[in-house]
């Protein structure tokens, strides 16, 4: 390692010239941020060079954290090519499913899921001299997590370095929270530019829309296939040696497209993203060598800046994002398709002219551009969190209290991932980690397909239960919704993905019996709690069993008689795709459950990608803790109402009328405003308009103005309705509840004295007329929502909301300036009527419209209303 040449490992790569810089922050306080853009060659140049200034060795490495294993495997690959080393000597890669690391590894990548399993498992991380996390930008879930983790961990480790890298110019923040983390005046940073090359754009939108209600339209992708295919042909004429990189969202989308370029073209057509096998990939990435045809690269938004594709001098952008979004009505999870933020549709237009000029080629139009978010939603505000909430946990900071975190977890969210933990046993009531939980914790597995894994392992068998989860967990697409037909082509290696399934059922089927000793307790008292049963009867019963552990929340009985509409128990109605086999089945168990309004979800808003039939006696065995009986009572049509149920979470199965006591009823209305907010009171219009002014107040004034969203007021509940909630407890209405006054008990004081002057209801006019105002019911949730808007089309963001007062124009004659409410903060927006009451201009500055649209509507109203003052000088 002492030998390295940086000066041959650096030639050509832009981040050489900060090597320097990065080595003598280590020198200082062993952090560093850096910032520099993609294809500069910070990933290949920052880890040996902290090995060096560190004084790494082969027990005391450089871990290198890369967010998805295709990177990881190509930045490995690529130090040891440039060291002349081979894999597992200077350069190593620990992913999953594949280990290359020698007893001389200095530098080793690896994938975020691996280091955090090696923190709860050794929080004082032995034998790692320094940590590098890489593409921070992103700003995925498991690598927020990691920097929290790696922070708490500096603060008793000071010899611990500690390098974060990040591609686009937003080095402040992880700057700023490191500092106050570490309580350090000054964070050094590490800023290196690459070489700019011209770079030309073009837009060539498509004809129609570019997603509808079921994701990416054929169409679109056609359009993206032969805009690729004629801008590479047009490129070729002029530089033969020319290659072009395509971005999609996902790898279905990347598969069509690609087959659709190999029909159109003779060029050399390369796929890229997580489900390509390794050998691909490689081609991939590795660029092209001489005497090599002409490439088009078809790849997801992992070559934009977590690898490098050498070559490309043509960029083909369709302007989509894969993104995680949670549904915290229906209590979904899923990857959905929008508009890729404006940050990252320059980092893929900057892979085109790394090298020198280059172009970038827009699937659509410059409107779209500006209605692009600037960023991506950080994942911590949008994703499913049962993960990172067993983390949380297992590390000891239970939802994050006290971690330095960029963003704090979504509060609803993390609500119902701990409830999903502790329906697994994982955790208990305090949110500490159960001994199940920690074992659950230390697989490389979503925590509710580790528990099916091990309990289906004694249900059904070891083999079969590691075939399910493998099946089932890893992205095997099953184009009619029908798991057993999923399964039976990956058994008969008819699937494209079969070589990939058999791979990860040897590795799960290895995870069951691999027991830390500090658990094989644990495992046998649970183990004689619940003794292994017989196999089910048949294979689909041992599919549908393990799948409903896995989600028993997701456990559906059929509807309707045709199949159409299915409850699951979650209490989410959902449908299936046209044609599946599953219309006949009387109970599902659900893998994959998504938004959808596609016809197919029949009416339901939600649809089933995945799900396995099973008996009903399967089902209530899968369902665990949901499968109960006992004395329901729910809010309800304005009351609280009890029954003896026999239930399979939302699903019914028995019940008999009740009367609830007092103190049942209030709990039943506690749960209903948790989960409905405000909303569940049906607040009135007069309500609303207050609650809408008393969040304008909020908003553009700050405290003592309280926040008016939906989780604040739930959090205030008793503050501000509590006689009102015990009225309903007692059997009261709620349309007999008087929430205007109830909600009056937010304002503070003394400020409220001013709360008419400030946010007024009405307004005088200079006809002597008094106009209602209109105040905005927009209050800022403590969530990311996921709209139909952003999740088809994307969403800008920004416009501040304004009050509106509907006037007829001649009543505001003498009125020079639009009046400004709240201390002057916002001006009111008129909507200005004709005499006839028909909408003539809409303005938020009567100064600018007098002196200029008015002419105009003066010039065409004034002949058509001759009775009506028109006045030059209104």
């Amino acid at each position: 390692m002492m030998d390295l040449d940086f000066e041959r490992l650096g030639a050509g790569l832009p981040f050489a010239q900060a090597v320097p810089q990065l080595r003598q922050a280590l020198a200082g306080p062993g952090i560093a941020v850096v910032e520099a853009p993609p294809g500069t060659g910070k990933t290949t140049l920052a880890p040996p060079a902290a090995a060096l200034e560190l004084g790494a060795a082969a027990d005391d490495r450089v871990v290198v954290v890369q967010p998805r294993r295709v990177a990881a495997r190509a930045a490995a690959q690529r130090l040891a090519q440039l060291s002349g080393t081979r894999l597992g000597q200077l350069s190593g890669l620990t992913v999953r499913g594949q280990r290359e690391v020698g007893r001389d590894t200095v530098v080793e990548f690896v994938t975020p899921g691996v280091l955090i399993g090696r923190l709860l498992a050794d929080p004082e991380l032995s034998g790692t001299r320094a940590v590098v996390l890489d593409e921070v930008h992103e700003r995925g879930l498991e690598i927020d997590l990691l920097l929290g983790m790696l922070l708490e961990l500096r603060q008793l480790r000071e010899d611990l370095g500690l390098i974060v890298m990040s591609a686009t110019l937003d080095a402040g923040s992880f700057r700023e929270l490191i500092g106050r983390a570490l309580g350090m005046a000054e964070v050094p940073v590490v800023d290196s530019r690459a070489v700019e090359h011209p770079l030309e754009v073009r837009w060539a939108p498509g004809t129609g829309p570019r997603l509808d209600e079921r994701g990416v339209r054929r169409e679109f992708l056609d359009h993206v296939a032969r805009t690729a295919h004629r801008e590479h042909e047009r490129g070729l004429a002029q530089d033969p040696s020319l290659d072009a990189l395509v971005f999609l969202p996902g790898a279905g989308e990347v598969a069509q497209v690609a087959a659709r370029l190999r029909e159109l073209s003779e060029v050399e057509v390369l796929e890229l993203h997580g489900r390509v096998p390794a050998q691909e990939q490689n081609r991939a990435v590795a660029g092209r060598r001489p005497g090599d045809p002409a490439r088009i690269v078809v790849s997801t938004a992992l070559a934009e800046s977590s690898l490098t594709v050498p070559g490309v001098r043509l960029v083909i952008d369709a302007g989509l994002s894969r993104e995680p979004r949670r549904d915290a009505v229906r209590r979904m999870s899923g990857l959905v398709t929008v508009s890729a933020s404006r940050a990252s549709g320059r980092q893929r237009a900057g892979r085109a002219a790394r090298t020198g000029p280059g172009a970038v080629v827009r699937c659509y139009d410059e409107s779209v551009w500006a209605a692009m978010p600037e960023r991506a939603v950080p994942a911590i505000r949008t994703a499913d969190l049962t993960s990172a909430a067993l983390v949380l946990s297992c590390w000891g900071a239970p939802g994050g209290d006290g971690m330095a975190l960029l963003d704090r977890p979504a509060p609803r969210a993390l609500a119902d991932a701990h409830r999903t933990l502790r329906s697994l046993d994982a955790l208990d009531e305090e949110l500490r980690p159960t001994a199940i939980g920690r074992r659950l914790a230390g697989l490389p597995l979503d925590p509710r397909w580790g528990r099916a894994l091990l309990d289906g392992a004694r249900a059904v068998g070891e083999s079969t239960a590691a075939e399910i989860v493998a099946a089932v967990s890893d992205d095997h697409r099953a184009p009619d919704g029908d798991l057993a037909g999923l399964l039976r082509e990956l058994r008969r290696g008819q699937h494209p993905g079969s070589r990939r399934w058999r791979s990860e059922t040897r590795r799960l089927r290895s995870l069951i019996g691999r027991t830390a000793p500090e658990h094989q307790a644990e495992a046998a008292i649970e183990a004689e709690r619940e003794p292994a049963r017989d196999a089910p009867a048949d294979a689909q019963e041992a599919l549908g069993l393990v799948v409903g552990l896995a989600f028993p929340e997701r456990i559906a009985r059929r509807m309707d008689d045709r199949g159409e509409q299915w409850l699951l128990a979650s209490g989410t109605r959902a449908g299936l795709p046209s044609g599946s086999p599953l219309i006949h089945e009387q109970w599902l168990a659900v893998a994959d459950v998504t938004r959808s309004q596609a016809s197919a979800a029949a009416g339901t808003g939600a649809l089933i990608r995945a799900g396995a039939g099973l008996e009903r006696s399967t089902a209530e065995r899968a369902a665990g803790q949901l499968h109960r009986r006992e004395l329901s009572v729910r809010f309800a049509d304005g009351r609280a109402r009890a029954r003896e149920l026999e239930s399979l979470g939302a699903i019914e199965l028995a019940a008999t009328p009740a009367r609830p006591s007092p103190e049942q009823a209030a709990e039943a209305i506690g749960r209903a405003l948790e989960q409905q907010g405000p909303a569940l009171l049906e607040l009135p219009e007069q309500a609303l308009q207050l609650r809408a002014r008393m969040a304008a107040c909020h908003r553009h004034l700050g405290r003592p103005w309280p926040a008016m969203d939906d989780d604040s007021l739930a959090a205030q509940a008793q503050l501000w309705i509590g006689p009102e909630l015990a009225a309903l407890a007692r059997g009261a209405s709620v349309r007999s509840i008087d929430t205007v006054s109830a909600l009056r008990r937010l304002l503070p004081w003394p400020e409220a004295a001013r709360f008419e002057e400030l946010a007024p209801q009405r307004l005088t006019v200079p006809s002597g007329a008094s106009h209602r105002i209109l105040w905005p019911q927009q209050w800022e949730p403590e969530e990311v929502a996921l709209t139909d808007q952003e999740e088809h089309a994307g969403s800008g963001r920004g416009q501040i909301p304004q009050p509106v007062v509907r006037v007829k124009l001649q009543e505001c004659f003498g009125l020079a300036e639009s009046p400004r409410l709240l201390d002057g903060r916002l001006p009111v927006l008129f909507h200005l009527l004709s005499p006839a009451g028909r909408e003539l201009a809409i303005t938020a500055d009567l100064a600018s419209f007098w002196s200029g649209s008015y002419r105009e509507v003066r010039a065409e109203m004034r002949g058509r209303y001759p009775k009506h003052p028109w006045p030059e000088d209104p």
